[in-house]
Formats: C-alpha cells, sequence, structure tokens
C-alpha cells in the first residue's frame, strides 16, 4: 500500500477512534496485518474461551489459526458436528473475534446476519469482543455504512457460500425475501453500556468484504 493512502488510512483510523471512545468503544489502529494480529493477542490472555463467527478478516489476518494453535480454548465451530451448541456457547465465552460490514467516520457499528447467531453475540453474552475491521469498511455516515453493508457485504458474502439470493447473480442488493436471504438481522452498534467489552482493531489493509 503506498504511502499516501496509509497516510489516509492512519488519519481516518484516528478519526473513527475518537468516534469508537465517544461511545464507550475502545479502538486501534494498526499498520499492517501482522501487526494487527500483535494486538489482538494482546488483548486475549492465555487460557482464555475464545470463539468466533465465520469472519474472513480474523482469519486473515492469522488471528484464528494463532487460536487454534496457541494456549487458548478455542470453541471452532468448523470443527464441530453440533454446529447449533457451537453457536450457543458463545454466548458464555470470554472472548468473541469477529469483524463488521461496516463502521462509521463517528464510530458506529454496523452488522447484518442470516442465522443472527453472530450479531446476537455482538450485541449480548461474551465478555469481551474483539472486532477485526480493515479500513475498506469505513464509511462517511449511517446511511453510508448501511448501503454497504447490504450493497458490498452481502452480496460477497452470498457469493461466498453459493447462496441463491437475486444478489449472487446479480452483485447488488434487491432487497430480497428470498428463502436463502443472509439479510435477516441488522445489528446497529451506536454505544456499548460496558465499559471494556468492545475492542475494534482498524487495519491499514482491505480484509474481508
Amino acid at each position: 500500500m503506498n504511502r499516501y493512502v496509509t497516510k489516509r488510512n492512519e488519519l481516518l483510523a484516528q478519526k473513527v477512534i475518537k468516534g469508537l471512545a465517544s461511545r464507550n468503544m475502545t479502538g486501534y489502529y494498526a499498520e499492517s496485518r501482522e501487526a494487527a494480529l500483535r494486538l489482538a493477542l494482546e488483548l486475549i490472555p492465555e487460557g482464555s474461551t475464545v470463539t468466533m463467527g465465520g469472519s474472513m478478516s480474523v482469519s486473515e489476518i492469522g488471528l484464528r489459526a494463532a487460536m487454534k494453535e496457541g494456549n487458548y480454548n478455542f470453541i471452532d465451530r468448523d470443527a464441530m458436528e453440533d454446529k447449533r451448541a457451537a453457536m450457543l456457547a458463545a454466548y458464555d465465552a470470554d472472548v468473541y473475534l469477529a469483524s463488521a460490514n461496516a463502521v462509521t467516520e463517528d464510530g458506529m457499528l454496523v452488522n447484518i446476519d442470516g442465522n443472527s447467531n453472530r450479531v446476537s453475540a455482538m450485541a449480548y453474552g461474551p465478555r469481551k469482543l474483539i472486532l477485526i475491521v480493515g479500513m475498506n469498511k469505513v464509511c462517511d455516515d449511517l446511511d453510508g455504512a448501511m448501503k454497504r453493508a447490504r450493497a458490498v457485504a452481502a452480496p460477497a458474502n452470498a457469493q461466498r457460500f453459493d447462496i441463491q439470493t437475486p444478489c449472487t447473480k446479480l452483485g447488488a442488493c434487491m432487497d430480497c425475501k428470498s428463502p436463502d436471504t443472509i439479510c435477516c438481522q441488522f445489528l446497529i452498534t451506536r454505544y456499548s453500556r460496558h465499559v471494556g467489552r468492545i475492542h475494534v482493531i482498524l487495519v491499514n489493509d482491505a480484509l474481508g468484504f
């Protein structure tokens, strides 16, 4: 990434971090995927019970692999036969790892879910929530964040899982009510009532969808 984009991302990240702080959330800026991984590991004590949704961003920085290989009680739903049990275990986890479909410049988080296990765990349950968010997901305002979540993240995720929705074929949101829609629940995190629960690591990279 060229130095001008990096400088822009650093300045924008500081604005987002101030917005997050005003909403009782903690923000960090990582200059690289490697730096993001180091930051995340500093936030996760060894021995912690950790789980996650299906975040590409978490995997892309190597955090999922670090949880599997390190001294953690990692609940890996992909390795469990009973997926529902794995999802329910998230609510009592010490740490939940995820990303966001979009983040506003003033610190609001936007997420869309199909099964809703991810957004429900983000809203309540796990003692600590760590989000790995590429700077490609930062939007001007809530309207822009909602548009990004629906028009960019949702179609890409639908294609990723080969789900037969209109957006899989057209690459754009059709506001469908398909039985396979992944746009079932929308979560806007405007404020965190619990001090120290939500941590957002902004990464100087394009991560996830």
